[in-house]
């Protein structure tokens, strides 16, 4: 049930109606579990199975851990939870990806292997709600939370329809607080949530799916050489596809949220804006960023180590954040390269610590651009199928490709993607220290409701496939 559905407007409409008819705030919690399994169960029934399954068993361990005396046996209990949670993982989301790099090995070692293919369907979104379930019994542990008594609280915590498949990562003791009291029905909260929800939508089907991913799937699926030009078009509209896609995804679901009287944090922050580095994982996908730095970053030493354990660390970090993307090795590849970049911005930053001239306003426009780049470079071996095809097309960017490159990509598209990466950087840019909750409220209410009709009618003008949004595969 994807959010540029009519499925999901009926679907939505249906629950935001008894919701608010209900009185009772049990009968309604009720309610949203209810709604939020058969939201997932659309997919495929059996594995909302799996997700209550793996739910309770946190429910239970979370208890046990607050009810265990003595540091072995809290840290025994906390082992099982993560055992469990990222064996499930590994197994849907990593079984052939390790069956088939095992067999690689053993290949090279002169032994003749063949691994079986396990013939497994990957529950959608279960690296986002084992995540969600994790960071319960996590929390408990560091004794951040309370174990909760209502395991109805702690389902809906973890299968909250609005964030289940694809994020933010909203953690149980962020969401389990707003479960103790009921929300009282406002008018302002209303609408600023179904404007949320329709400028995520507008970003999905309008601005990645209609104007970016066109040419970028077209540079990325073409076999041969291309022109560098095209090459460099082709992976400036997944950057903007994706974070068009992805943002547009938050947004609808910090907005159906809303609607419903829960507030779920922000997932992005202007990224393209960012100068530097660290401070592009502080603006990009922020709920996975700020859930590996304080479960993972920290707990092996953070910035109290020494500098060369700091580096390690980060890139060790980055490798699993860019395997939690996916099972392949372009994937952490992804990671490592951004790791790399990390590293390199501390090793220049103990450099010119200090030095006023980097605080020009030109220089960090000068670093903004850079670390754009850099990011899109990156891209590539997230977006490409294999490192073959990243590689030439990396080669084709920087003027490798043959006398006979093609040129794939018509003027039309080339101007699209232009015009509409140009206006998102200089909006990023321009808008990097606000919110987009502080400039709607700038907007004058005649101008507010022109944008949300256009919208609007840009939607239904542009619905086509449906195409699903690009995380719900991770």
């Amino acid at each position: 049930m994807l959010f540029n559905s009519l499925t999901f407007v009926v679907f939505f409409s249906i629950v935001l109606s008894l919701y608010w008819s209900v009185g009772s705030w049990s009968a309604r919690k009720n309610l949203l579990l209810v709604a939020s399994y058969i939201f997932y169960g659309a997919w495929n029934p059996p594995f909302a199975l799996l997700l209550f399954a793996t739910s309770a068993l946190d429910y239970y361990l979370g208890a046990r851990i607050a009810a265990a005396e003595g540091s072995k046996r809290r840290h025994s209990w906390l082992l099982l939870s993560l055992v469990v949670n990222l064996s499930m993982l590994g197994f849907f989301k990593y079984g052939n990806f390790f069956l088939e790099n095992f067999e690689w090995l053993l290949n090279h070692a002169g032994i003749v292997y063949k691994a079986p293919h396990l013939d497994i369907f990957l529950p959608i979104g279960i690296s986002f709600y084992t995540f969600h379930s994790l960071s319960y019994t996590l929390d408990v542990y560091r004794g951040a939370t309370k174990p909760t008594r209502s395991l109805r609280d702690f389902l809906l915590a973890v299968s909250f329809f609005p964030q289940l498949v694809a994020g933010p990562i909203v953690r149980a003791a962020d969401f389990l607080p707003q479960c103790e009291v009921a929300p009282k029905p406002h008018t302002s909260r209303m609408i600023w949530g179904l404007f949320l929800l329709t400028f995520g939508i507008f970003e999905k089907v309008v601005l990645a799916d209609t104007l970016m991913s066109g040419p970028a799937n077209k540079v990325f699926n073409f076999p041969g050489p291309i022109q560098a030009l095209d090459a460099w078009i082709g992976v400036v509209g997944f950057s903007g596809q994706i974070f068009f896609d992805f943002a547009g995804y938050s947004f609808c679901a910090i907005g159906a949220a809303l609607c419903l009287g829960f507030h779920l944090k922000n997932n992005f922050n202007f990224p393209y804006s960012a100068v530097g580095f660290s401070d592009f994982w502080r603006r990009w996908h922020i709920s996975l960023s700020t859930f590996l730095r304080d479960y993972l970053y920290i707990p092996m030493g953070g910035n109290r180590v020494s500098k060369l354990r700091i580096g390690l660390n980060v890139i060790i970090v980055m490798f699993i954040g860019g395997l939690w993307h996916g099972a392949g090795w372009t994937f952490v590849v992804w990671g490592l390269i951004h790791g790399i970049y990390l590293v390199l911005e501390q090793v220049l930053s103990r450099i010119f610590r200090g030095q006023v001239w980097t605080q020009n306003s030109c220089i960090q426009f000068v670093l903004m651009l850079i670390t754009y780049v850099a990011v899109c470079i990156a891209w590539c071996f997230f977006r490409a199928a294999d490192f073959t095809s990243c590689l030439h097309l990396i080669g084709s960017m920087f003027g490798g490709a043959s006398q006979i490159a093609n040129a794939i990509l018509s003027n039309r598209e080339i101007y699209q993607v232009g015009l509409v990466a140009g206006a998102m950087l200089s909006v990023h840019w321009y808008f990097r220290s606000s919110s987009l909750e502080s400039i709607v409220r700038k907007v004058p209410v005649g101008v507010l409701v022109a944008s949300w009709t256009v919208m609007l009618c840009l939607i239904i003008l542009n619905q086509g496939d449906g195409n699903a949004f690009i995380y719900f595969k991770f």
